[in-house]
């Protein structure tokens, strides 16, 4: 009874279990029509309000348009002031300092008396000498006369030519005496004047090195004074040997310029003009010195002073130039970013002559009225679409040439 029961049921089990997986799969797709249907209209919505299927957004950022100018061309250095004549004082003389007669630190004039050494016992030889000078010249006057006398007796033959000949030479020795004697004077007397030290050159003095009251002596090692002649004052400084052919040219010309700015480039100390160029490059660095001279007027530069020289050489007429911001270092060489009429970023390599100031200077690669992007390249990648925001105005020009140095320009 039991399995007569199961066969009846087991046929009814097998048709309803295909029919219930139907029902499922006929569920899941029109599930799946639905979403569809969905996502369709989400994006339908989307670009009939933007107008545009989405993307990437454009990216903000500054451009100014490529300019031409006239911009200065300066070389650039580093340069030790020295002044333009160091004299160390030292006496000529042994004796005692009585009086010292300036200041530490004291701007002097060529010729001022600067330091007196005891002058009493040069007058004393000076009045030695006189002495000696004066009994000699009365025996020269004595043996004159004789020698006059004997000359008549001879003549007369009263006296042999020997006798005549030897008062002659004893005139003689008087006359010698009394170079030697008028010698011994001119000794003295500059001596005398060796006692009054006075200043070779005008210039500054520094720290006393003596005081009064001590004895000096001509072979003493040190001095007891130096000074510094700052006004002019001179500024060494070196370029590499690749410079000095385009320096050599201007120089045939006219005098050129030369700016002495502090350690950090930012304050101008002086304005001088270029002296001469050393005789020789040095082989260990390919450098020649080069020396600048400036009146310093103001005693702005001082001797061992490190300072910045910016020597001007030329004009660059008509060249091309943009903010040196907008000048980007690659493994390839310099680029910037160029923003083309579609409103996309292209990058371009270019070829930088210098940089003055703000500005740079480009050989080659650019355009004049190309949009070159000065803020925001580090989120830009080529063909990138932007947005240009207002470029804010430059905060510096490139500085106009010296007037002193004149003349020829390139």
């Amino acid at each position: 009874m039991a399995s007569e029961s199961q066969e009846k049921r087991g046929p009814t089990a097998a048709a309803t279990s295909p029919a219930k997986g139907r029902w499922v799969w006929a569920g899941i797709a029109v599930v799946l029509i639905l979403a569809a249907v969905s996502v369709y209209r989400t994006r339908a919505r989307s670009q009939a309000a933007g107008g545009t299927p989405s993307g990437p957004p454009p990216v903000s950022v500054s451009a100014t348009p490529v300019q031409t100018s006239d911009v200065p061309f300066y070389l650039t250095a580093l340069g030790s002031v020295t002044a333009f004549n160091t004299v160390t004082i030292k006496t000529r003389v042994d004796g005692q300092i009585m009086r010292v007669n300036f200041k530490e630190g004291q701007f002097v004039k060529e010729g001022d008396l600067l330091i007196e050494v005891d002058p009493r016992p040069f007058q004393v030889a000076l009045d030695q000498a006189s002495g000696q000078l004066a009994k000699d010249q009365a025996a020269q006057r004595d043996a004159t006369v004789n020698l006059n006398r004997y000359q008549q007796l001879w003549q007369e033959g009263v006296i042999p030519r020997q006798q005549l000949d030897s008062q002659a030479a004893t005139v003689g020795q008087f006359d010698g005496a009394i170079q030697a004697d008028q010698a011994q004077i001119n000794s003295a007397k500059l001596n005398l004047s060796y006692s009054r030290i006075t200043a070779p050159i005008s210039g500054r003095v520094g720290l006393r090195l003596v005081d009064p009251g001590n004895i000096v002596h001509a072979i003493d090692a040190n001095g007891m004074l130096v000074i510094t002649q700052v006004q002019p004052i001179a500024v060494v400084f070196t370029l590499p040997e690749d410079n000095l052919p385009e320096v050599t040219a201007e120089m045939r010309g006219r005098q050129l310029a030369v700016e002495a700015y502090n350690r950090d480039g930012k304050t101008k100390l002086a304005d001088g003009r270029l002296l001469t160029i050393d005789n020789e490059i040095d082989p260990t660095t390919g450098t020649v010195k080069l020396k600048a001279v400036f009146d310093n007027r103001d005693n702005s530069l001082w001797p061992n002073q490190f300072v910045n020289i910016r020597l001007f050489l030329t004009t660059r007429k008509a060249a091309t130039v943009i903010p040196s911001a907008a000048i980007q270092k690659g493994s390839q060489g310099d680029f910037v970013y160029v923003v083309k009429a579609d409103g996309s970023a292209e990058v371009r390599s270019i070829q930088e002559d210098f940089i003055e100031g703000n500005i740079a200077v480009v050989k080659q690669g650019l355009a004049p009225g190309e949009q070159v992007v000065t803020d925001g390249q580090d989120k830009l990648q080529p063909g990138a679409k932007v947005n240009l925001r207002p470029a804010s105005p430059p905060r510096g020009q490139a500085p106009a040439p010296p007037r002193s140095a004149g003349g020829q320009s390139r």
